[in-house]
């Protein structure tokens, strides 16, 4: 008898892709997408998929030993074209021209935030370098559900439960920035409670 081995093929085919990403590419959300950023990208797990289409795929991240590891596991491979894709930079300062992008990914990026006038110039950056018609996909720390388990300590940033400090949103900031960019949410704010000691947000927008 054969083993069951298709979680096998998704990890090859997917790697460790956040889970609500891996959601939106199951609807067909972004199936006309051609041009896509990764604004925070880390170790790259959330681009693995969109290469392995053939996509033009970029990635900015502050870690330059992330960006330099990036690049060096896509240079003589099959994307080595893509691999200088990959550059040191801060999100709010996103070294590309306005209306570059077909999908721009902020996952577990803004709330990092020192307040929220970073937060804003982060948000404002990834807007600014999105497609008309373009979407925006972001995870990120909210205070939904575990208000009363926060403390706060200025500028918009909270210790939480699991004892990490995060710039925290919630839905009625989210609905006054969704406003504010001018977009659209082409899905409803979902959030994620993790034992109540975190909770995680997906705002999806369409500019």
């Amino acid at each position: 008898m054969s083993s069951f081995n298709s979680s096998d093929n998704l990890q090859e085919i997917y790697g460790n892709i956040d889970i609500y990403l891996f959601d939106q590419l199951l609807k067909g959300t972004y199936k006309g997408c051609v041009r896509v950023l990764d604004a925070g990208c880390g170790s790259g797990r959330n681009i693995q998929f969109f290469l392995k289409q053939g996509l033009e795929v970029f990635g900015v991240d502050q870690d330059p030993q992330a960006i330099a590891a990036l690049q060096q596991l896509y240079s003589g491979s099959e994307q080595d074209f893509q691999a200088n894709h990959f550059v040191v930079a801060e999100v709010e300062e996103l070294p590309f021209d306005d209306n570059s992008f077909d999908l721009v990914i902020s996952s577990a990026v803004l709330h990092f935030a020192k307040n929220l006038e970073h937060f804003e110039q982060m948000l404002s950056s990834m807007w600014r370098v999105l497609k008309k018609d373009g979407y925006f996909f972001c995870r990120l720390a909210s205070d939904i559900g575990i208000e009363s388990s926060l403390h706060f300590v200025g500028n918009g940033r909270y210790i939480l439960p699991d004892g990490s400090e995060r710039f925290l949103v919630n839905q009625e900031m989210l609905l006054r920035l969704t406003r504010k960019l001018g977009g659209t949410l082409h899905e409803p704010i979902k959030t994620t409670i993790v034992q109540n000691m975190r909770s995680m947000t997906t705002w999806c927008l369409r500019k």
